[in-house]
């Protein structure tokens, strides 16, 4: 059409293709699966921490997560693929370890083997280390030695099987999948020099980088705000936001290349200009013969060939400045708006995008006062927005590496890293833990902040405290379940069963659900009834009926009980029983009292007790003394 000059219709059929594809997307999303919304990777590294969300590793969660990412990728929203292939290996790995799914009659005995807390967190790690492998061909491996050689094991299969692929699919038997469908990018494998006197302008892309990653992350927060109060209305509000970004960014797409002036040909051009009918570098769109649209080759193009294109060598004079800046700002603020949507949606590629331009662009106004080529320059500024955004400099040191191919690069990219990560960490914290603490996700650093060395355990401890005896009335176990929503109870015996009362141990609800009342029902029951439920709904107390005179029961909980939980006294340093609680992996804490005069418990400590907003809301005082704790820069919110 755009051949024939029938523009009108061009544009018809891009937004309405684009409008469909999304209208898929976030339809079998919101109304399957809202759990396949986004990357997926804020719920895979809250797993990997201790935070078991329902739902987000489900067998439904997986099949949206597949067809509604290619969908949506395919609808021409700025998002990217690398997220919902974490989040698609994370899910493959979960639901082997816990024996396939029994909603769906898919399981295997065999993998029975595997079904514990320990191997499915593994699995799940391993999982994720896949869908790394298979975005970035990246063999990412966890440095835990027990884990080490699972995951190298598992990425390198992905690798070999990867190349294999990508090597059939050369032979042109694949179409265009071979040519654009994998994010690989061997662009820069000549020798790369350059001199002191490039340093600066290096230093100045992470500094640049860092600045622009930290008002990404500050505005994609905001952004993500609004969106939540949007998207709590119902179903139908996140398809109609879904819709309206569609149409919006289809919109600007096709109108933005309007604005670029059409440029010749080059002579030496590796491929034929300007591409007709196909992925390519030169887009004709309304220019005349031997002329094509430098905007329109990057914006009609996948994300990946887009990256390609602006990271190659030798193309200094492809691209003008003025098609850079307007392409810059595009994808800022796209890839802003469209993440939040109800759709199996990515950030890398497309921050990996907007650092590419941004990079190129510097490399443009340097110009020849640097001995770097443009191409060079992109891959650089990659580099900055990413650890100005994610701030995973070793992993993402690795990730550049391999999508470049050239081990050369490696100083200047750990420069721009360091920079920008630095830079980036006066102002606020990486995307995934802002995305995760909207999600609510309580996720417990690796170390304990300063503060929790002025408290102990007892400061933070609230109430009130729901005890069971270990001899309990059917009626009381029932009213507790139904009025409370703790995942744990301590278990105490009294007289007579011993001299004063003593803490026997923890129960958790779901060994309860299952619980017999006769003294031959243990006959009914076997040891999978009493294990930990997979990740569909388990059974619920709602939905099992007792009699009243089963309520009037008695139950012994001893044979459910843990008889050796995790203990701490109420006068421990809250820092240390943070480090013991996340070094552990636990999911509680029983706090006891220094005097045998009182309870044999005082409280039961949860991830959430040691989530900054609690501490300070239980102790105002401590605002101010964290604050001068803290290294002062101007942040966004001082700033907007």
């Amino acid at each position: 059409m755009m051949l024939a000059r029938k523009f009108l219709a061009a544009f018809l059929v891009f937004t309405a293709s684009n409008f469909v594809l999304t209208l898929f997307s976030s339809v079998i999303t919101a109304l399957i699966s809202p759990e396949a919304a986004g990357s997926g990777i804020p719920e895979v590294k809250a797993y990997l921490n201790g935070v078991d969300a329902p739902g987000i590793f489900s067998l439904r969660t997986l099949l949206v997560k597949i067809i509604g990412s290619i969908s949506a990728v395919a609808s021409s929203l700025h998002i990217g693929k690398a997220g919902p292939m974490v989040h698609t290996g994370a899910c493959v790995a979960a639901l082997m370890g816990q024996g396939g799914s029994k909603k769906y009659r898919l399981t295997w005995k065999w993998l029975q083997f595997f079904k514990n807390d320990q191997d499915r967190r593994d699995l799940v790690t391993c999982g994720s280390a896949a869908g790394i492998a298979a975005a970035f061909r990246a063999q990412l491996v966890v440095w835990r030695g027990a884990l080490l050689w699972r995951a190298f094991f598992t990425t390198t299969v992905v690798a070999i099987v990867l190349r294999a692929l990508i090597d059939f699919c050369f032979t042109g038997k694949c179409g265009l999948f071979g040519t654009g469908g994998l994010i690989m990018f061997d662009v820069t494998s000549a020798n790369v020099t350059y001199h002191l006197v490039d340093v600066p302008p290096v230093f100045l892309l992470g500094v640049i980088g860092g600045i622009l990653g930290s008002l990404y992350n500050f505005l994609l927060e905001k952004v993500l705000r609004i969106y939540s109060l949007i998207n709590e209305k119902g179903s139908a509000y996140k398809i109609l936001l879904a819709c309206s970004i569609s149409i919006f960014t289809s919109c600007l797409l096709f109108g933005l290349p309007w604005l670029a002036s059409c440029q010749t040909c080059p002579i030496d051009a590796t491929e034929a200009c300007p591409t007709i009918g196909r992925s390519g570098n030169y887009k004709k769109f309304q220019c005349p013969p031997n002329h094509y649209n430098d905007l329109a080759s990057l914006i009609f193009n996948t994300n990946d060939d887009a990256i390609k294109n602006l990271f190659s060598k030798n193309t200094d004079a492809e691209f003008h400045l003025s098609s850079m800046f307007i392409f810059f700002v595009t994808c800022f603020f796209l890839s802003i708006i469209s993440y939040g949507i109800v759709a199996p949606t990515g950030l890398f590629i497309p921050v990996i995008l907007i650092g590419a331009s941004y990079g190129r662009l510097v490399g443009m106004l340097i110009g020849s006062r640097s001995n770097l080529n443009h191409g060079l320059f992109a891959v650089l500024g990659s580099a900055s927005l990413l650890g100005g955004s994610m701030r995973m400099t070793v992993s993402l040191c690795v990730i550049i590496l391999e999508l470049t191919n050239n081990l050369l690069l490696l100083p200047l990219i750990m420069l721009v890293l360091l920079v920008s990560k630095t830079i980036a960490d006066g102002f606020n914290r990486n995307i995934y833990d802002l995305i995760m603490k909207l999600k609510g996700f309580p996720y417990l650093k690796a170390h304990a902040e300063p503060y929790m060395r002025q408290l102990t355990v007892g400061d933070v401890v609230t109430g009130p405290l729901q005890l069971f005896n270990g001899i309990e009335k059917v009626s009381n176990i029932v009213h507790a379940l139904r009025t409370t929503r703790h995942n744990g109870f301590p278990v105490i015996d009294e007289p007579p069963l011993s001299v004063s009362p003593v803490l026997f141990g923890l129960v958790l609800p779901f060994l309860l659900t299952p619980v017999p009342t006769g003294t031959d029902d243990f006959n009914q029951f076997t040891a999978v009834d009493f294990a930990k439920k997979g990740l569909g709904n388990g059974d619920k107390i709602e939905d099992i009926e007792l009699t009243e005179e089963e309520m009037e029961m008695f139950v012994d909980l001893h044979p459910f009980t843990n008889a050796s939980p995790y203990t701490v006294v109420e006068t421990m340093s809250l820092a240390k029983a943070c480090i013991l609680f996340r070094e552990v992996g636990l999911r509680h804490l029983l706090v006891i009292p220094k005097f045998s005069s009182r309870l044999p418990v005082v409280g039961i400590l949860t991830r959430h007790d040691f989530m900054l907003e609690h501490i300070l809301g239980m102790h105002p005082f401590l605002i101010n003394r964290w604050k001068r704790l803290k290294i002062q820069f101007p942040c966004w919110d001082k700033i907007f």
